[in-house]
């Protein structure tokens, strides 16, 4: 009886001692809040421009641990408090590029809105930079990026629709004649479409290439599609491509569709490769009185071929968002060709796309915090 009372009380004694030591082990654990799920509006822009996570989850990324402290460019405190939400544990700063940097990022692991020399080495914790903007090629040539191994995202396809609205519009402005219509309103003289030899061409029927069939090049090529344009396009990776394009080739085939290209459409990120890639070469393989629309990068058009192209008459017109060099002085020829249209490299503006900026912002905030996979990580070795 003894025994039994004995064993009774060791039995008692090992299930008090656990739950005891249980209740003082969850007494002292940390507790972890769960990361805020997507907003509706992240998961919308996400799934209507096809934005690609990465493969690997930031947790798994080496260097990666939760952030205490991550700073901020361009955000005034409306849009501080805004970012906050997402990462309601994390200090967001607002960054003063005024002022000195080395104070400012000294303890950061994130920067949000800027890449630079400077910048990373004020930063010595920093593991993630996120660019707003689509184009990384100033960023990824930074010195130290690769080799400290720090993960870089930017903006690609989140301002592909105004960008693809505005190569659309420089064509079509080009097609009706509207440079020279423009001219005329300006001295109040009625000009038929006759005079001074203006041709009026339609769209429909004619064959569109796309160069670059990236984020941008396929709301290029949707929209040309949807005008009743053939499409054809190159892309660097496959010859995959949307039921709306005809033809996808390779880089190597550029020249024998050209070819074919009432209008080219250069929609591609600047690289080694495509650097000067539209060049006397270029233009002398063109159809005969294509138009040549250029949203991509200035530096990758040889200029001077290009108006050689123009004056020649091999080229029918241009419309030119980006040019090499800018801004374009004063001075430079392409300012007096009557059959171009060159705007500030603006194409990426509208009264909606910075509110797509700051939402994908958010939610890379979001995942990076919570270790889950980033949207839009650039391949620095590619350079986009």
């Amino acid at each position: 009886m003894v025994g039994n009372e004995q064993t009774v009380k060791r039995a008692g004694c090992v299930g008090w001692c656990a739950l005891f030591a249980l209740l003082l082990t969850g007494w002292a654990a940390p507790v972890v809040a769960a990361p805020p799920p997507p907003t509706p509006q992240a998961l919308a822009l996400i799934e209507t421009l096809g934005l690609q996570a990465s493969p690997v989850a930031a947790r798994d990324v080496p260097g990666w641990k939760v952030p205490t402290q991550i700073a901020v460019a361009y955000a005034d405190a409306a849009r501080l408090a805004q970012l906050q939400a997402a990462v309601p544990e994390v200090r967001l700063r607002a960054l003063d590029r005024g002022a000195p940097l080395a104070a400012q990022l000294a303890d950061v692991q994130a920067v949000v809105g800027v890449c630079s020399a400077e910048v990373l080495a004020a930063a010595k914790q920093l593991h993630w930079i996120q660019l707003l903007s689509v184009g990384a090629e100033r960023c990824v040539v930074v010195p130290g990026l690769a080799e400290r191994g720090i993960v870089l995202s930017n903006m690609q396809r989140t301002s592909a629709v105004p960008i693809a609205e505005h190569a659309i519009a420089m064509m079509m402005a080009l097609a009706r004649g509207l440079p020279h219509y423009g001219r005329a309103q300006q001295v109040r003289v009625w000009r038929g479409d006759a005079d001074e030899g203006q041709p009026m061409r339609e769209v429909t029927g004619r064959t569109l290439l796309v160069v670059g069939l990236g984020g941008i090049g396929t709301e290029v090529a949707r929209r040309a599609h949807g005008l009743g344009m053939r499409v054809i396009a190159t892309r660097n990776s496959s010859r995959d491509g949307p039921d709306f394009v005809a033809q996808v080739g390779l880089p190597d085939e550029l020249l024998t569709l050209a070819a074919q290209a009432d209008v080219v459409v250069n929609a591609t990120p600047l690289t080694p490769e495509t650097t000067d890639l539209f060049d006397r070469t270029f233009f002398a393989a063109l159809k005969p009185g294509a138009y040549f629309i250029n949203v991509g990068r200035g530096r990758s058009v040889v200029t001077d071929a290009l108006v050689a192209a123009l004056r020649s008459g091999r080229v029918a017109g241009a419309g030119l968002d980006v040019t090499e060099p800018e801004p374009l002085p004063k001075s430079h020829a392409l300012w007096l060709q009557p059959n171009v249209i060159i705007t500030p490299h603006v194409a990426a503006s509208s009264d909606v796309q910075g509110e797509r900026y700051w939402i994908v912002v958010a939610e890379n905030l979001r995942r990076y915090v919570a270790g889950e996979p980033l949207l839009n990580v650039v391949d620095i070795a590619r350079g986009y």
